[in-house]
């Protein structure tokens, strides 16, 4: 027990060993260590994020606040203007004013909606619904009339503005519309040269930054300008392309056609001097006709060129020493036979030389003179004219024809391409083929577009290279071969007063809707050049299933007469042949392009040219009024019916070109005021149809 109690006595004497005071100490440095680094790097984080939004942040927040305080509005830039070859603007851009408006600054937006709608014929509800869910820009309209904007002007409404934007114009109206074609609300080119060529002419975009503060008040604005667009100078001449428009107006009216193309090319270098299209359309307001009028017939229209592809045929022949002018062709009694397939003329002719088989138009002479070329080299002949293959023309949506390879040639494939058919053709295709025929053998590459300029750069194209296709000895002998074809054979109707013409006469069967040749539709056509010794203009006429008649030589050789004759003298060309009819002016009557009156298009437009009412298709003729006294008269040759002519003394140009009219005669206006002095005199008996000079005084 005792050793018990002296053990407790040991035990309860000892001391409690004390903590170690180093391990007390690291606990709290780590605690603290561990918050100081906890807030060192909650520090670093925030003053992070305050430089970041501070800077690197700032642009993309500085975008956002303009964003929400700017609307920027792109201006479309000044298109170039398009000039015809003697700079007359066949189209321009001209200052208009465009309507918008900032929402949240219209006091009453129903009433506003409602006002603006009656003056500028809109919806108003389509309006207000604009006005609700843009509020600081949206457009009421654009492109406004002079009297609309006037009419807006006066209303005084708050919250809408005015802003100055360009507007296209065509001055001629429907004169060369296919050429030109059109562009849409924005200056974008829509159609013709305006599409093909609108990365010249449309330039580069400016711009209006509207400002708007924290209750979106529009409070300032600023506006950058663009870069104008280039100016184009075409080929055409505006006279030519009036004349040629006029009379294949005249033309499909008169045999009540479906349509038509008449195409004048200078064939010594290929520059198309008009290109005219039925039917017609407006470009100023071009939404209000059918696309089937906007078509350019002249480039996109394929068709069976029919016997005026001859020229081909021949020409192969001749340049192959296959075939010569006077050699001796069976033609078979008007029959011949390809492949089980029996061809027949239209007349049964027997034998022809090659010369009458072009001026009779024997289907079965050409077969025959097509089947010794064989099929290769018939077919690089006509590759080599530029069948089958687009020209290269400037006007967009061209065709490249149809001329299948001779891989794909039936039994009667030659036979058939040999007098015009299984080929399709365009009308500028056809007419530059026979442009190199005129020219002495060379195909020069039709263009219509002469030179691009921007201020004072300017840029000519450069002088089109031709390339050598038949021979200058095989062209001057088709050359007479056409010329015999005018004054002897189909081509009766295109015989020229004072020059010499060469052509060919077509008359082609349409496709019908089941893929077999037509009985009741035919494509009239007549392709031609004068004077034939040294050729000044080549002109192609092709006229859309007539009705009345059908032939080339009724339809289209009068009118190609009748372009031909006011050409030659419109450019003063030389006559060469003289002798058979009455010449009285110099420079005799060219009917110029109708202008648009400007409030049309509400765009106010001076116009230098005086306009007279006259009894024609196209009413409010502007008449030349800088026409040269004729210097002499000679005397008639020829009979036929005569016409007294009437005196024009005291007599206003409007009477006269009425009178004119009345007694058919074709009036030369020079000056303007009243009647001073005439060439013939009053009382002259004239042949019908010949030209009066008139020099109007004041």
């Amino acid at each position: 027990m005792g050793r018990g109690g002296s053990s407790r006595s040991v035990m309860s004497s000892r001391k409690p060993r004390p903590r170690s005071v180093k391990g007390a100490g690291l606990g709290g440095v780590n605690r603290a260590l561990t918050l100081g680094v906890i807030m060192a790097v909650w520090m670093l984080g925030l003053i992070g994020r305050l430089y970041y939004l501070d800077v690197i942040d700032y642009v993309q927040l500085l975008g956002q606040a303009e964003r929400q305080q700017q609307r920027v509005v792109e201006v479309a830039p000044q298109r170039g203007a398009i000039y015809d070859r003697q700079m007359h603007a066949l189209a321009m851009t001209l200052p208009v004013d465009s309507v918008f408006a900032v929402p949240a600054e219209i006091a009453d937006p129903p009433d506003t909606a409602r006002r603006l709608a009656s003056v500028l014929r809109l919806d108003a509800k389509e309006l207000f619904g604009r006005f609700e869910a843009f509020r600081s820009f949206c457009w009421v309209k654009r492109k406004v009339t002079a009297d609309e904007a006037a009419e807006v002007k006066n209303l005084d409404l708050k919250g809408i503005y005015f802003q100055k934007e360009m507007k296209r114009f065509y001055p001629k109206g429907e004169l060369a519309a296919q050429v030109l074609g059109y562009v849409g609300m924005d200056d974008q080119g829509l159609a013709g040269l305006e599409y093909g060529m609108n990365s010249e002419v449309q330039g580069a975009p400016g711009h209006i930054v509207l400002s708007t503060d924290a209750h979106r008040q529009s409070y300032a604005s600023s506006e950058s300008v663009g870069l104008p667009g280039k100016s184009l100078v075409l080929t055409l001449d505006e006279n030519i392309q009036y004349t040629a428009e006029t009379i294949l107006d005249e033309t499909v009216r008169k045999w009540r056609a479906a349509g038509g193309t008449i195409v004048v090319q200078n064939p010594n270098t290929g520059e198309i001097l008009a290109l005219a299209s039925f039917p017609k359309f407006d470009p100023n307001v071009y939404s209000k006709f059918r696309p089937r009028e906007w078509k350019n017939r002249g480039v996109a229209w394929v068709y069976e060129p029919g016997s005026t592809f001859k020229l081909v045929t021949l020409a192969a022949a001749l340049e192959a020493g296959l075939a010569t002018p006077q050699e001796s062709v069976d033609c078979q009694q008007g029959r011949i036979v390809l492949a089980g397939h029996t061809i027949h003329d239209h007349k049964p002719f027997g034998a022809l030389t090659v010369e009458q088989v072009l001026v009779n138009s024997s289907d079965v002479g050409a077969i025959k003179i097509g089947l010794r070329l064989g099929q290769e080299r018939f077919y690089r002949t006509i590759r080599d004219f530029g069948f089958g293959q687009p020209t290269g023309i400037e006007l967009p949506g061209e065709e490249h024809g149809l001329l299948k390879p001779p891989s794909r040639w039936s039994g009667i494939s030659i036979g058939e391409i040999s007098m015009g058919q299984e080929i399709g053709v365009t009308a500028v295709q056809l007419l530059t083929a026979y442009s190199a025929v005129a020219n002495g053998g060379i195909l020069y590459p039709p263009r219509i577009v002469h030179e691009v300029f921007r201020g004072e750069t300017h840029e000519t194209a450069p002088p089109i290279q031709g390339r050598r296709v038949v021979s200058v000895r095989t062209a001057e002998e088709m050359k007479g071969m056409l010329r015999q074809v005018v004054e002897q054979g189909t081509g009766k109707h295109a015989r020229l007063d004072g020059y010499t013409a060469g052509g060919k006469t077509g008359t082609a069967q349409k496709i019908d809707p089941g893929g077999h040749y037509s009985h009741f539709h035919y494509v009239a056509s007549f392709v031609g050049f004068a004077p034939v010794r040294r050729p000044a203009i080549a002109i192609l006429v092709a006229i859309d299933s007539p009705v009345g008649a059908i032939y080339g030589q009724e339809v289209a050789a009068p009118a190609f007469r009748s372009v031909a004759e006011q050409t030659l003298n419109y450019l003063s060309v030389p006559q060469d042949n003289p002798t058979r009819w009455l010449q009285l002016a110099a420079q005799p009557p060219v009917r110029s392009p109708r202008q648009i009156r400007a409030g049309r298009a509400g765009i106010p437009l001076s116009v230098s040219e005086r306009t007279v009412a006259a009894a024609s298709p196209v009413q409010n003729v502007a008449l030349r009024s800088a026409v040269r006294e004729p210097d002499r008269a000679t005397e008639l040759v020829s009979g036929g019916p005569l016409v007294a002519v009437p005196d024009f003394s005291g007599q206003a140009v409007r009477w006269a070109a009425e009178k004119c009219e009345t007694v058919g005669l074709e009036l030369v206006v020079a000056g303007s005021g009243l009647g001073h002095k005439q060439k013939p005199a009053a009382g002259a008996l004239v042949p019908a149809h010949s030209s009066v000079w008139v020099e109007f005084a004041r």
